[in-house]
């Protein structure tokens, strides 16, 4: 099997299991006072450690979630719970956690801007600086593009916003980023970021999020007051022990990078009529989405995992949906290159012979099928 869907999910890494494992055995309630109580509170305490190192900001400001997509909603609907404001701003190319809860903001009254990008799936800085103005809320902006690989300059993004009114609130989706592609929140200056565990070789149903005041949002989840009353309901204690066994694991981005240009050369140069999309300059070496004109993807997904190749088509969280990719249409991409588009996404564990196997079988493949498409 080559797995080139890591986007969509990653295998749980070796120490994420064990450390998963040993949290299922010491099965105690954090909130408990026994010693097993302690010993689960204790588990989740190096965990978050291990997450705020990895981000490089302090214990008490990372709070533990499902994942992503409630990190997000909760910035988004726990911001515009607490502000007087009545302004947001986010890009087109949003993953649906994002976009979904601005749109029923919208609908609720809401004053929202969506801004657009360049052919290389850029946010449109010229766009951003004349929509923020002194109403504005919240910018959240998601820092890889998860179907495309595109990074987004998040200091510019901070910068541009500084510029207007520096206490406009930065979000950043940092999913498809954090663990891999380094960056400081210093540098940034994020008020907020989202990260997820099945991401970096973790588990799923495990996020976290970055709050860098909390006084800055109010709880979407309440109850029990876990987590300091930022994050209601008995903790994850199997998935947080592997998420902080998860983001200790080192991993080696310039193998992948070479993996990722390697696939990209390979598909380039020996089949005629593709398209690159993405960023030549600013992009993940994780990602790589290519569209294969007069091609159904679909058609071309599942000829490829009879051969033992698993990619995408796209987002894993609206690839069942027949609406064309969003991120792609932004960019400006045909309807024919937008329906042949795959997404190949990189794991550690791809070898060269990996990348030269699925060259050689995209070359057959492809020619096969537009023969009969024809």
């Amino acid at each position: 099997m080559i797995y080139l869907d890591n986007a969509a999910t990653t295998k749980p890494c070796e120490s994420a299991v064990k450390a998963a494992l040993a949290a299922v055995e010491g099965f105690g309630n954090p909130s408990s006072l026994h010693r097993m109580g302690l010993e689960a509170e204790k588990t989740i305490k190096n965990s978050r450690k291990a997450v705020a190192d990895a981000l490089g900001c302090r214990d008490d400001e990372v709070v533990f979630t499902s994942g992503g997509t409630e990190s997000n909603n909760t910035v988004i609907f726990g911001v515009a719970s607490r502000t007087k404001k009545r302004h947001l701003i986010t890009s087109v190319i949003e993953h649906p956690s994002v976009l979904e809860p601005f749109k029923q903001l919208e609908r609720d009254g809401w004053r929202v801007d969506y801004i657009g990008v360049d052919s290389n799936g850029k946010v449109r800085m010229d766009e951003l600086s004349q929509k923020l103005d002194n109403d504005t809320a919240l910018v959240s902006i998601m820092h890889v593009n998860n179907e495309t690989g595109t990074i987004q300059p998040a200091e510019e993004i901070r910068n541009i916003i500084n510029n207007v009114d520096e206490s406009i609130l930065f979000h950043i989706d940092a999913v498809q980023s954090f663990g891999k592609i380094p960056f400081s929140l210093k540098k940034i200056g994020a008020d907020f970021v989202s990260v997820s565990a099945h991401k970096i070789n973790g588990l799923k149903g495990t996020g976290a999020l970055y709050i860098k005041n909390k006084n800055t949002l109010n709880p979407i989840i309440v109850g029990g007051g876990q987590q300091k009353n930022m994050r209601s309901g008995t903790e994850n204690v199997v998935g947080i022990a592997a998420f902080g066994s998860a983001v200790k694991e080192k991993r080696d981005s310039e193998y992948v990078r070479m993996l990722r240009e390697r696939l990209k050369d390979g598909i380039l140069s020996n089949i005629p009529d593709v398209r690159y999309n993405g960023s030549n300059e600013e992009f993940s070496p994780y990602i790589l989405n290519v569209s294969f004109v007069g091609i159904k993807a679909e058609i071309l997904l599942h000829t490829l995992e009879s051969s033992g190749i698993y990619v995408s088509t796209g987002s894993a969280c609206s690839s069942n949906k027949p609406m064309p990719s969003h991120v792609l249409t932004a960019m400006g991409c045909s309807r024919e290159e937008i329906m042949g588009a795959i997404r190949f996404s990189i794991g550690y564990d791809i070898t060269l012979d990996d990348i030269d196997f699925t060259v050689a079988t995209l070359c057959d493949k492809v020619a096969e099928i537009r023969k009969y498409m024809r």
